[in-house]
């Protein structure tokens, strides 16, 4: 009887500290859930208002003067576009090896050490790298410099996606191609990417996502212009840099405009952020 009563004692203290701390769990992510929809209701509200036509046809205006953000969009798109398209081939084949090749190899356990430090790095650590390398001794801003700053934070991310999804991917897979004398390079191809490209693709838009509301990176390298400029070897507008610049300012048009570039670029993330969930691979 006397162990029974003590059991029960221990049980009732269990529960009673499970509920404690499951309400301590259910109240933090109450309370940021709720300064989430603060922040999120703030940023709608405003930016919704100051979106019309001329934010996509006109340039950011001097103060007082009506304007638009497209050539801070364009350059968003453009220095995104090189820095993933520049990232994503060097991140896939590290990523491959460090999955298929050297997984228990010295140079594998190094190259994942250094990724790990790339992912955790502040940007701005990134654009001071690429400003010491590129802007400092061509001795002008660029928007090539501003790519190859985010290109740095894509390349860590796609060999992180790419290695998880890889490693995924059953080794019976792999048996049952070489069996049939299929090269280690046609496995790759053919099989382990083939059934990994969900996972893979979706690490790019992860990539994408991470990139688009970088702002430190591109003030050292690519700066920011007020003129509608395509050509890369030029500084070069960019939304963050804009809304940073903007927001900062003492005039109500241009805390208008940055209203309206922080919702375009808060837009942009969810719908990466939705589509990579949708592309995710499912457990069964």
């Amino acid at each position: 009887m006397a162990r029974n009563g003590k059991n029960q004692g221990l049980i009732a203290r269990r529960k009673l500290a499970n509920r404690f701390f499951l309400f301590l769990s259910v109240g933090a992510a109450g309370f940021g859930l709720i300064w989430l929809a603060l922040i999120l209701y703030s940023l709608f509200y405003n930016g919704f208002s100051a979106i019309n036509p001329k934010v996509f046809t006109e340039i950011t205006p001097p103060p007082g003067e009506d304007g638009g953000l497209i050539n801070a969009i364009v350059g968003s798109v453009l220095m995104s576009v090189v820095a993933v398209l520049g990232g994503t081939p060097l991140g896939l084949l590290a990523g491959t090896y460090l999955a298929e090749y050297g997984r228990y190899g010295r140079l594998a356990f190094f190259v994942r050490f250094v990724n790990d430090i790339l992912l955790s790095a502040p940007s701005i650590v990134t654009g001071l790298f690429v400003y010491e390398i590129l802007v400092a001794p061509l001795h002008g801003f660029s928007g090539w410099a501003g790519a190859v700053s985010l290109m740095v934070i894509v390349i860590p991310v796609v060999v992180r996606t790419t290695e998880n999804m890889l490693l995924l991917v059953p080794n019976g897979l792999r048996e049952a191609a070489a069996a049939l004398g299929a090269p280690r390079s046609n496995i790759i191809r053919a099989v382990t990417w083939r059934a990994a490209r969900a996972g893979i693709v979706t690490g790019v838009l992860l990539a994408v996502a991470r990139i688009s509301g970088e702002t430190a990176p591109l003030l050292f390298t690519a700066l920011n212009s007020s003129f509608m400029n395509t050509d890369m070897t030029q500084p070069m507008a960019s939304l963050p840099a804009v809304i940073f610049q903007f927001a900062m300012s003492p005039y109500e048009d241009w805390h208008h405009l940055a209203w309206a570039g922080a919702l375009l670029i808060t837009a942009t993330v969810l719908i990466l952020s939705i589509f990579a969930r949708l592309l995710e691979p499912r457990k069964h």
